[in-house]
């Protein structure tokens, strides 16, 4: 026979596993960082632009040893977008730290060309309104080329 209705021991685990919950959602916001996904305190959504701020859009580029231009991203360097954009300072201050990018993406393709330089580029997309005008423009945040 099957019942709806949950046992007192039901109850308990169901509420004893919403109060875990919610504690550690309260720990990540008050001390966590997004390291603590999910339940960092989500500061990437914390801020908002204004109705006419450009938008920024990150990417990492390498140059190979032949001359090729492409995106290093999480998926050949192992280098997401987001570690990217919250180490920005860190790259400008020492852009020498771009070199582990290459590295990286040097242990996941071995057969590739090396990479001999990485470039930090912000595409700033400007908006009119809080609409996209089809506008843009690139800046160059961090340079390292192998020496």
């Amino acid at each position: 026979m099957q019942t709806d209705t949950l046992t007192a021991t039901g109850r308990l685990v169901r509420a004893s596993a919403a109060v875990v919950v919610f504690a550690l959602l309260a720990a990540g916001t008050l001390w966590g960082t997004d390291d603590h996904f999910p339940f960092g305190p989500f500061s990437m959504y914390a801020g908002v632009n204004g109705p006419n701020d450009p938008a920024p859009d990150t990417r990492v580029e390498g140059v190979d040893a032949t001359g090729r231009t492409l995106v290093l991203n999480e998926h050949n360097a192992g280098v997401r977008r987001a570690e990217v954009e919250g180490l920005e300072a860190a790259y400008v201050d020492d852009p020498g730290r771009l070199e582990l990018i290459a590295d990286s993406y040097a242990r996941m393709n071995p057969d590739a060309p090396p990479i001999v330089r990485v470039t930090v580029i912000v595409r700033l997309h400007e908006i009119r309104n809080s609409s996209l005008t089809g506008q843009w423009h690139d800046e160059t945040r961090a340079v390292w080329q192998r020496p």
